[in-house]
């Protein structure tokens, strides 16, 4: 598997993955997940301008797996870690935050999460993520947050969680 940065033209693929990733949420109860539209190529591309998009090739040269991250509040956050059903469970994920924890001068990683499903917040436990507390989200991540109750996703737990790089 290649990681690799995501090129503009490629940005209708990650709209059609993410689609894909999605999917399995039906199967847990979230519907309404599972059925939501796929960011467009154009909201993508925020990612190309402002922050960054990894993809992570499979050996046939199709994207099994991308990345979007960008700073918030002098960490990197990761916006999305979507990997196809084709290729879940093979640490294709973990091996995009791998690598953008080794190629970050950031400090630390964060995310914002399903603190229940499987996939989501055990699953970034396990990547060394840990929770925040309300004390430590900062301005930025409860921005993130307000914008993702706005859009619904607060039906289900969500938590923030960091992943310290540095001492």
């Amino acid at each position: 598997m290649r990681i690799r940065a995501v090129t503009r033209d490629e940005l209708p693929l990650l709209t059609e993955l993410e689609g894909a990733a999605g999917a399995p949420f039906a199967a847990i109860g979230m519907p309404e997940i599972a059925e939501d539209d796929p960011p467009a190529p154009e909201e993508l591309a925020h990612y190309l301008d402002h922050g960054l998009a990894l993809a992570a090739e499979a050996p046939d040269g199709t994207i099994a797996a991308y990345l979007l991250a960008e700073p918030v509040d002098g960490a990197l956050h990761i916006e999305q870690v979507s990997v196809h059903p084709d290729h879940a469970r093979r640490g294709i994920g973990r091996a995009l935050i791998e690598h953008l924890a080794r190629t970050t001068d950031a400090p630390a990683l964060t995310l914002t999460t399903f603190a229940e499903v499987p996939w989501n917040a055990p699953y970034y436990a396990r990547c060394g993520f840990r929770p925040l507390s309300d004390a430590e989200t900062t301005t930025g991540l409860r921005e993130i947050r307000r914008k993702e109750a706005e859009h619904g996703l607060d039906r289900w737990p969500r938590l923030c969680m960091r992943r310290d790089l540095r001492p």
